[in-house]
């Protein structure tokens, strides 16, 4: 199968160069061939002019009318004739009588013998001019008369060769030829620079290809189910297909604008604009969980932008938290198995050593606490899956030392909220919250759920260090890699960009304050307002 390379007639550098310089060939050939029309009729134009005027000066000397006036005007005019013959560099200065006798001629011999050629209406008082073959050849000559008082008593004709005229016309050619091969040359010097701009721009390639391309690359990037951005190297958005349109929320003009303008996170955008290459980062965009790959584009060692690849992991980043709910649970039945184990071992001894009644007294009070713990939960949060949470929750905080309290009821009617969702919005809030406290003297965090008609509320509070206003403000719409340096105190990252995505999704908000426990707490608001 021959290559697309092979199929192409020629690039379109060349095929432009061709055009450009054919186009130049023409625009000189009509110069020159108009310059040439144009000089050859101002030559004979200057040369009958000069005739004319020529012939007037010998007309209106005194001395051709005192020697007309003689009885042999030739005497007298033959050596005046030449001299102006040769001081105006015309070729012959005839004087003629009437009746077409020369009394000049610029050979003597001709002289006495009748002028050859028209008169036109010279006898009657007019100048006449005309382009004659006579007998020193074809000649541009005017014949003009001599006033005696107001009637004519002569006639004088001068007249230059074609030959001279030709003479001359081929010296203005030739200054006209030179004048074209230097415009032949920067033409063509234009041209080929041109091409070789045109060349590097098209890389070779000759209009067929890049029709072909262009129809390819089209079908493919919008066929394919990954996003793709492509940026200049100075952020400017050059392509953009469904899937990116689609992904990130993007405008029918994004191509042309400047990905700072987008509304995009910033996180992204810096992924997107940087010099190196960053490969499956995590990155919450609206609605959107967003896996990013983003590298810099190259050729042939030059920087030409960026390429960003984008693919949707909403679905799998929530089914991943679920799954991290279920593995914390049975991280906390594995622990709540060894303490168990240790109780039983407790009572074990108390029996062996004869003390039954306080061995019934110290299992009793155990499972007390587990089953006040286990109704307070269950009664405030009808969800079993939601329920289960909060026990694992309690049981980790218990571990490390944190106190976590779980306070009012969600009534009947309240918003339906799927389990997945409101475990992704308390799991990320509770993680964050026993983040916060950790480490500190007072390690306190409060969960309360509630609601009234189509309205579902819940407050997660801690006693950490609490948000400055600034990270209030953006902590949700960051949206920063999971990658990035978590900070605990904020609360940073994709999970609470995952939980205001949550609550957007069920036409609800996040709101951040200060906490009665004095830390940060985090009111989400499901639902329409009561």
């Amino acid at each position: 199968m021959p290559s697309i390379r092979g199929l192409r007639e020629g690039s379109v550098a060349r095929q432009m160069l061709q055009l450009q310089v054919l186009v130049v060939l023409a625009l000189v050939v009509a110069a020159v061939a108009l310059a040439a029309y144009d000089a050859r009729r101002d030559v004979r134009a200057d040369a009958a002019d000069r005739a004319v005027a020529v012939a007037r000066t010998v007309a209106d000397s005194p001395t051709t009318l005192s020697a007309l006036a003689s009885t042999d005007p030739s005497v007298r005019l033959q050596p005046y004739a030449e001299r102006v013959r040769v001081d105006t560099g015309v070729d012959f200065v005839v004087v003629m009588d009437l009746d077409r006798t020369r009394f000049t001629h610029p050979k003597p011999d001709r002289i006495g013998k009748p002028f050859v050629g028209d008169l036109g209406d010279a006898p009657e008082g007019g100048t006449f001019t005309q382009e004659y073959r006579g007998t020193l050849g074809p000649s541009v000559r005017s014949v003009v008369p001599v006033f005696a008082g107001n009637q004519v008593v002569a006639l004088v004709s001068v007249g230059i060769t074609v030959d001279r005229v030709d003479d001359q016309l081929r010296q203005d050619l030739l200054l006209v030829g030179i004048c074209a091969a230097v415009v032949l040359g920067v033409g063509v010097l234009g041209a080929w620079l041109v091409s070789r701009r045109l060349r590097r721009q098209t890389h070779g390639m000759g209009e067929r290809e890049m029709a072909r391309m262009y129809e390819y690359y089209s079908a493919v990037l919008h066929a394919v189910r990954e996003g793709l951005l492509l940026l200049d190297s100075e952020g400017i958005v050059q392509l953009a297909n469904d899937e990116a349109r689609r992904l990130l929320s993007l405008p029918e003009d994004v191509v042309g604008r400047s990905v700072h303008e987008l509304g995009l996170p910033p996180g992204l955008v810096a992924a997107a604009v940087g010099d190196t290459a960053q490969s499956d980062d995590i990155y919450v965009a609206g609605d959107h969980v967003l896996v990013v790959s983003s590298a810099p584009a190259t050729w042939a060692d030059r920087d030409v932008g960026a390429v960003v690849t984008l693919r949707d992991h909403t679905d799998l980043q929530a089914v991943t938290g679920e799954l991290d709910v279920v593995r914390g649970l049975t991280d906390t039945l594995r622990a709540q198995t060894h303490e168990a184990s240790n109780r039983l071992h407790t009572v074990v001894s108390l029996i062996e050593m004869g003390r039954p009644a306080e061995a019934v007294d110290f299992a009793t009070e155990e499972l007390q606490l587990a089953q006040m713990l286990t109704d307070r939960v269950v009664s405030a949060v009808g969800e079993p899956v939601v329920a289960a949470l909060l026990l694992g929750k309690t049981s980790e905080a218990a571990e490390r030392g944190i106190s976590l309290s779980v306070d009012g009821e969600v009534p009947p009617g309240a918003v339906d909220v799927p389990a997945r969702d409101l475990v992704t919005i308390l799991g990320n809030l509770i993680d964050n919250a026993l983040d916060a406290v950790a480490g500190r003297d007072a390690r306190r965090v409060a969960v309360t759920v509630g609601g009234s008609g189509a309205q579902l509320k819940i407050i997660v509070e801690d006693s950490g260090p609490g948000l400055s206003d600034d990270d209030a403000r953006h902590v949700l719409e960051r949206g920063w890699t999971t990658k990035a340096t978590s900070d605990a105190e904020g609360g940073h990252g994709v999970g609470l960009a995952l939980v205001g995505q949550a609550a957007r999704r069920h036409g609800g908000s996040v709101e951040i304050g200060p906490s009665s426990l004095g830390g940060a707490a985090f009111v989400v608001t499901l639902g329409g307002t009561s």
